[in-house]
């Protein structure tokens, strides 16, 4: 006699644990891109500064490699030269090289504020990344609602993410770096990459590497927490 109320209560608790699982599953997902965007920009920002098209070394005047600088006024004469009123060519030649004009004006000190501030974004949310996912894991152990191994291995692979995203190297002078890094610690292995063949292997592995690593195992953990919910759903016969 009791089978109806115990299966109506059954039903709002798994109804109520779907509601909770589609809230921090959109959390993750906005996580999960901010990461690959912040990722993203710490790896242009080390590109640009190893095929050194944004100086490091001294003088605040930025330029671009293979070109010397110029004067502060070049750049706004050669501009209005090339922009006659009748000169069609001198006006595509002018649109074609701003990307070349943007990369000028960027300098060290551009670089090492967008570095500072994408770090810092980027462990806050590595950290969210993972509670949301210890979150889907609590909400798929006390509803009971299956897919135990895809999400555990997907937690795991999160905490994983939040240990190798701390800069090691700043906080505790660690030998194992972060893959968060500095801008004064990429100028440090900029000037002391090319003094031997190990040094080079070790600055694109720290760097780039390493980096590539993260991105994978980022990547790996989103897709494990894609297969929970769809074993979720499986389960309960929604698709």
């Amino acid at each position: 006699m009791n089978e109806g109320p115990v299966s109506q209560n059954t039903m709002m608790e798994t109804t109520d644990c779907l509601e909770a699982i589609g809230v921090f599953r959109g959390w993750k997902h906005l996580f999960f891109v901010i990461l690959v965007v912040c990722l993203l920009l710490v790896q242009v920002a080390f590109w640009l500064v190893d095929l050194q098209i944004v100086p490091v070394g001294g003088g605040g005047s930025p330029q671009v490699a293979g070109i010397s600088p110029v004067e502060p006024n070049a750049a706004a004469k050669a501009t209005t030269a090339s922009a006659e009123p009748n000169d069609a060519s001198g006006r595509a030649a002018g649109a074609a090289k701003l990307p070349t004009h943007f990369l000028q004006r960027l300098n060290a000190g551009h670089l090492a504020r967008t570095v500072e501030l994408v770090n810092g974004i980027l462990i806050v949310t590595a950290v969210l990344f993972t509670l949301a996912m210890f979150f889907c894991l609590m909400i798929s152990l006390v509803g009971r609602l299956g897919g135990i191994r895809h999400i555990s291995r997907a937690f795991f692979l999160s905490v994983i993410l939040l240990v190798l995203v701390i800069p090691w190297q700043t906080l505790v002078g660690s030998r194992l770096p972060g893959v968060v890094y500095t801008f004064p610690e990429l100028v440090n292995w900029l000037a002391v990459k090319n003094e031997s063949l190990f040094n080079t292997i070790v600055y694109y592995l720290r760097f780039s590497g390493y980096w590539l690593v993260f991105l994978l195992l980022l990547i790996v953990s989103q897709l494990r927490s894609s297969r929970w919910t769809k074993s979720i759903l499986r389960r309960l016969e929604i698709i």
